[in-house]
């Protein structure tokens, strides 16, 4: 059972598994915001800021990461029952993160190639969404988050409100934004058109096809994405490798890869 929201002043928690600590410093990014929620928030666990160390249970918790050992799978089991409301932040939160490429590989040839000694490690053979282990009450996708997305849905939180995520695709940012489209005018792979809005269409914006850091958006057509691209002469294992990026282990990109990979001659 969660714990139960208090009526005092909120406290939050910011938790990290397995990741490279980005979505954390788009927290510490939002700078002047993020003093200002300081005084209305008690920040009770947060260690890319502070020390302090505070137990539970929390108003609201941030978790950043996938789950990669069985500690993690305990650990977030803890988070969970002294949070009353758990927001999993960025792509490994999310979907797994780029170290999902495990869970389509030999992790035990993987550990006895990269380490010295293998046999000192305690690591699952699978890279887990936040979500595969405990129910979740919102998500943020992003690699890393939008970082006024993130503030954006823990003031809703915190004030009681529902979650109102991005729906519409990469493609209606860069329309939005005047950017010409990089697979009509310049041929080149793409992902925005099956992509979660979030990012303001940052790699279209630089010319070059995005690369679905945040994730499928909801109804998106993966088959048909690749039937475009592969128009365009680019060998289904590359795009089967697109789909298998940064977001790769969410269900829409993962069976549209396996799609490709079993089609591949």
């Amino acid at each position: 059972m969660s714990a139960r929201v208090r009526a005092a002043r909120p406290r939050l928690g910011v938790f990290k598994f397995a990741s490279c600590d980005g979505c954390q410093l788009q927290l510490l990014n939002l700078e002047d915001e993020l003093l200002a929620l300081a005084d209305r928030v008690e920040i009770a666990h947060f260690l890319e800021a502070s020390s302090r160390v505070e137990p539970g249970p929390y108003d609201v918790a941030l978790v950043e990461g996938s789950i990669t050992t069985s500690r993690d799978v305990e650990r977030i089991r803890e988070v969970r029952d002294q949070s009353a409301f758990l927001i999993a932040i960025g792509a490994c939160a999310t979907a797994g993160g780029i170290q999902h490429l495990r869970n389509v590989a030999d992790v035990e040839a993987w550990k006895s190639e990269i380490y010295p000694h293998p046999e000192w490690l305690d690591t699952l053979a699978t890279s887990t969404p936040i979500s595969d282990h405990i129910p979740v009450d919102h998500e943020i996708h992003g690699c890393p988050v939008n970082k006024r997305e993130v503030l954006r849905v823990m003031l809703r939180a915190l004030l009681g409100a529902g979650p109102d995520p991005p729906r519409a695709s990469v493609c209606m940012e860069c329309k939005r934004s005047g950017h010409v489209c990089v697979i009509v005018a310049g041929g080149q792979a793409c992902m925005g058109p099956v992509t979660r809005a979030g990012c303001g269409a940052l790699c279209p914006s630089l010319g070059r096809g995005c690369y679905a850091c945040f994730g499928p958006y909801e109804g998106a057509n993966g088959p048909a994405l690749a039937g475009r691209l592969e128009g365009l002469g680019l060998p289904r294992r590359d795009l089967a490798r697109r789909f298998r990026g940064i977001t790769g282990s969410h269900p829409a990109f993962r069976s549209t890869a396996e799609g490709l990979e079993d089609g591949d001659g």
